[in-house]
């Protein structure tokens, strides 16, 4: 199997969740072996240039923020990333001319919309996947993480995870995915991001959530859901956290072939878990793709439960 690019440049506007300022990105067809770059349109070439990897993350609150050795960070880039994940790019350029990516509805939808419309390309070059080769896992508050190794050689990531809130429009959720293009754009790309009323006021004054609107997330009150239109799944709330991982796993470089297991994860606990895993070296192999057996799409699957706790 072979890397890919977008065929070709395609572009879209929005407001920043965070920062609440209007935004317009691009997306442009890259050469084999260039990865995910970020470039800023609105600081000098010499530092504008951010590539999307896992230790290049400087914050993880309430989303994934990136910068370089020269202080020039982008935001919220993790809806961004799942897309391109999900829909199989390797190489592509991002401008921008702010300091966060745009949250469109606040899933991963429109953006997966954009590389649709720009076409994706095979490249002359060989594409490597990340393959586990022993557990790793890590505990952060409440929260743990884990990546092994599949059952058997495939060339993709199963994903088992669980969330638990007390508010009763959630409660607890669990959700296991193998991923592949087809489960992601069916089953997790359209899950919209969620916050609660209560804390919202506190966010604002911690210069946080300045874009957030009902037209961008999901808000929950002590009462329910206050989106008109609702949930666009019963399980929204663990699908879009999946979003997240996948889209912050992503930050590892390239595709990974194991097993993922969460247990009230976020942001923060993914990018320690690549961290732990790239620390050491007897835990993954980098290998061509074309090494791993594929799985039939018919043994694709998505399989998910929901409980009011």
């Amino acid at each position: 199997m072979r890397q890919t690019t977008i065929e070709n440049e395609v572009h879209c506007s929005g407001i920043g969740l965070h920062s609440g300022k209007e935004v317009s990105m691009s997306l442009h067809p890259a050469e084999a072996d260039t990865g995910i770059i970020f470039r800023r349109l609105d600081v000098p070439d010499n530092r504008s240039e951010i590539p999307a990897l896992f230790d290049q993350v400087i914050d993880t609150r309430l989303c994934t923020t990136l910068a370089n050795n020269s202080g020039t960070s982008v935001a919220t880039v993790e809806h961004l990333m799942a897309a391109l994940a999900g829909c199989q790019i390797d190489n592509v350029v991002v401008t921008i001319n702010g300091s966060e990516v745009p949250i469109m509805d606040g899933s991963a939808g429109p953006f997966v919309s954009l590389i649709e419309c720009a076409g994706i390309v095979e490249l002359d070059s060989p594409r490597n996947i990340i393959q586990i080769l022993h557990e790793v896992s890590v505990n952060e508050g409440n929260g743990k993480a884990s990546i092994s190794p599949t059952d058997h050689q495939r060339s993709g990531l199963n994903i088992d995870l669980n969330i638990d809130f007390e508010n009763a429009a959630i409660g607890y959720q669990t959700l296991f995915i193998s991923l592949s293009s087809w489960s992601f754009k069916q089953d997790i790309c359209h899950a919209r991001t969620f916050g609660f009323l209560k804390d919202v006021e506190a966010l604002r004054q911690a210069g946080l959530a300045q874009g957030g609107s009902l037209d961008n997330a999901i808000v929950i009150s002590e009462n329910g859901i206050l989106n008109k239109g609702g949930l666009r799944y019963d399980d929204e709330f663990v699908r879009h956290k999946a979003l997240d991982c996948i889209g912050d796993l992503y930050l590892a470089g390239n595709q990974i072939a194991g097993c993922f297991s969460g247990d009230r994860t976020g942001h923060s606990i993914h990018n320690k878990l690549l961290r732990c895993l790239f620390a050491d070296r007897e835990a993954w192999r980098l290998v061509p793709m074309d090494e791993l057996a594929e799985i039939p799409a018919q043994h694709w699957n998505v399989e998910s439960q929901r409980a009011i706790a």
